[in-house]
């Protein structure tokens, strides 16, 4: 269509994308922002010469720096940010990389934040670095036509050796902690075994002075039937005849092994004042209950 109040141009259509901003000029001077959907402009007189996305970009920034205790790490950054409608000329006129130029900021910040800290203490404040860096940004990148959505550290990672080192240090604590709970293990093991013992013991000692008792207690009742049913029996006697019984019956249960005694009646006396004696004491009777 020709238009001659129009200095000879031409009306044509240009169409602009969802989320996006057109940028126009008149003849190299910026003319006005057209947004998404058809436009019309006077060509050639008019041109769009570019558009900017307002959808939230990312930007991966890779940065290395040195810790106070001098290690050296790769810090990786991501910065999402996006483009103000409102503020699209500064966007697109006042920067001609606005990557390179979030880019310096987060070196800046990196390398001022993490020197001032320790290798582990920088693995544990990654959100206050995070935050750093997003304070920077959006404080300068405002004034730009930009909006620091959010920003994300990433990975944290030393030299290789480095994280070798970090992880030995790590593995000799754990086996440390393992060392330790294991001998602490070990010692109430072997405390219950001594208490299970000792236990086993008392009891065992118990066991074997009841029956010390109930043997002496038979013989007492023994010995005090046989007084009443034998006439002119004495409780003497019938100790004697008693501890001969047991003398033989020992001799019958020793006799498969090679295990020489004395036979004599002076033998027979001998283990009668022995036995008499071991019953006595650890029977805590006197020679007097036993005989009366």
């Amino acid at each position: 269509m020709n238009s001659g109040p129009l200095w000879n141009g031409f009306l044509c259509l240009q169409c602009v994308r969802e989320k996006e901003v057109g940028v126009v000029e008149d003849l190299g001077q910026f003319k006005r922002l057209i947004k998404e959907g058809p436009s019309c402009i006077v060509w050639p007189l008019q041109s769009v010469v570019g558009r900017l996305s307002l959808r939230v970009q990312q930007l991966d920034v890779l940065c290395e720096t040195k810790t106070k205790d001098n290690v050296f790490i790769q810090v990786g950054v991501a910065v999402q940010y996006r483009v103000v409608t409102e503020s699209a000329y500064d966007a697109w006129y006042r920067l001609t990389s606005p990557t390179s130029q979030i880019q310096a900021y987060v070196f800046d910040v990196i390398r001022s934040t993490i020197p001032r800290m320790e290798l582990d203490q920088a693995f544990e404040s990654k959100d206050d670095i995070a935050q750093a860096v997003l304070e920077q940004l959006q404080s300068v990148m405002k004034d730009y036509g930009y909006a620091i959505v959010n920003t994300l550290v990433t990975d944290l990672a030393p030299d290789t050796k480095v994280k070798a080192s970090m992880n030995e240090i790590n593995a000799a604590r754990r086996l440390k902690e393992a060392a330790s709970h294991q001998a602490e293990a070990d010692k109430v093991r072997q405390v219950k075994n001594a208490e299970a013992e000792a236990e086993s013991r008392y009891l065992s000692g118990m066991g074997v002075a009841r029956q010390r008792m109930a043997i002496v207690q038979g013989l007492q009742s023994s010995v005090a039937e046989f007084s009443k049913e034998v006439d002119g029996a004495s409780p003497k006697d019938v100790m004697d005849i008693l501890l001969l019984s047991q003398y033989f019956d020992t001799l019958s249960t020793v006799g498969a092994n090679s295990l020489i005694l004395e036979h004599d009646p002076a033998t027979v006396a001998k283990l009668q004042r022995q036995v008499g004696v071991s019953f006595l004491r650890d029977g805590s009777v006197s020679g007097k209950d036993l005989l009366s």
